[in-house]
């Protein structure tokens, strides 16, 4: 059993996240370590959850979808409901995802022209004072 239970230090060295991190999703009831007074001990069941945690983070979903697709583990249909709702969560955020994208990719070219004007104004303000020198 001790392998499948892990210290907060252990957490963090495995998952590169900080105590306070840990913290955090305890007080927001999504890990349930086990307490032995001031002692946090993580099962496997954490670990796992750790890791839907960070993934769903990256991918920039809020906490209460990661809460609720957390909670939807347990519904006794081989995590069917869980899978149905992250597929629609992830479909919904990869929309954001690319609508962001477009956006950015139209700022950077904007940028870009700009940027070429810029220095073309530049060069040719130059040009004048280098050739009467």
């Amino acid at each position: 059993m001790t392998d499948e239970i892990m210290t907060i230090r252990q957490m963090c060295d495995t998952f590169e996240v900080t105590p306070r991190t840990l913290r955090f999703y305890e007080s927001k009831e999504l890990l349930f370590p086990i307490r032995e007074g001031q002692k946090r001990l993580f099962t496997r069941r954490d670990r796992a959850r750790l890791k839907l945690i960070l993934r769903g983070k990256r991918f920039g979903f809020s906490l209460e979808e990661i809460r609720q697709l957390l909670d939807l583990y347990d519904m006794g249909d081989q995590q069917q409901t869980q899978l149905s709702r992250a597929v629609e969560i992830a479909k919904d955020r990869l929309a954001d995802l690319i609508d962001q994208r477009d956006e950015l990719n139209g700022a950077i070219e904007e940028l870009k022209e700009q940027l070429k004007w810029g220095e073309e104004m530049v060069t040719s303000l130059r040009n004048p004072r280098e050739a009467a020198e």
